[in-house]
């Protein structure tokens, strides 16, 4: 099994146009070859080793030669470019679908030694860590990533992430930069946002507060006929939900065998 960091040739033939070209200095070493440095950046991403803890005998240059290079690399805008390119390659294959897409964050928080941005920090009353915010299609593929301090709540960075999704081409005609539809968790309630995506031509797909993800209300005061599941009523207001209803017996339920009797033991009278 070949390892993750292993780049194959084929993803080379891709990446590599996509390199900015270094000149060579007249004096000094000679600049270690782009396809190592760029598998020594995958392994530290993929291990989560620190930078200056890459093995020397991997023959993968040292720590801070990969750090330098993908430095350089992300301002060049160099993956941003990688990943067009791959959603080109998908679109024009055909496996993006685009009748739908999710949007979700996930929360990372920092070491407690770890190191704290300079000046103005990105968090709010010294929390630590960070959000990425992904938007992705029907099937997983990622169209969009943003990066946020942890305080950001899910719903603002929405809109954003619909406007980070790049042009796909592929295909003839224009390029496509929209879903059809967008899915998201309750965290995402807001009327605006939804005004704002019916405007760009997405149906929002969004679950509504106090209610589950599946746009369910919540089960509230009442019962069905002939059980005692709670459900909700109209003079109930949906969003008090009795987490722990009380167990009551089943229609029809017979007590086991063994359970003591109420009856009186006329045994030996």
């Amino acid at each position: 099994m070949v390892a993750p960091w292993v780049v194959s040739g084929e993803l080379w033939e891709r990446v590599e146009p996509l390199l900015p070209v270094c000149p060579a200095g007249k004096t000094g070493p000679k600049p270690l070859d782009d396809r190592r440095v760029l598998q020594g950046i995958l392994f530290v991403l993929y291990t989560g080793i620190g930078w200056e803890d890459l093995p020397q005998e991997l023959g993968f240059g040292s720590g801070m030669t990969c750090w330098r290079r993908l430095r350089d690399w992300q301002a060049a805008g160099v993956f941003d470019r990688l990943h067009e390119v791959l959603l080109a390659q998908l679109h024009a294959a055909g496996p993006i679908d685009w009748s739908r897409a999710c949007a979700d964050a996930s929360h990372i928080r920092t070491k407690k030694k770890g190191a704290r941005p300079r000046g103005r920090a990105l968090l709010d009353r010294g929390t630590t860590g960070a959000k990425h915010h992904l938007i992705c299609d029907g099937g997983g593929i990622p169209l969009a990533v943003i990066l946020t301090g942890g305080n950001r709540h899910d719903s603002t960075q929405l809109l954003p992430l619909v406007e980070a999704i790049p042009p796909v081409r592929g295909r003839r005609g224009r390029p496509r930069r929209k879903p059809d539809m967008l899915v998201a968790h309750r965290g995402y309630d807001d009327e605006p946002y939804r005004e704002q995506l019916r405007q760009r031509g997405i149906t929002p797909l969004i679950s509504r507060k106090r209610t589950r993800d599946t746009n369910q209300p919540v089960r509230c005061c009442g019962t069905h006929p002939g059980t005692a599941a709670p459900v909700p009523t109209s003079g109930d207001p949906v969003g008090t939900p009795h987490r722990h209803p009380p167990r009551l017996p089943r229609p029809g339920h017979q007590p086991h065998l063994l359970a003591p009797t109420t009856q009186p033991n006329t045994l030996g009278t």
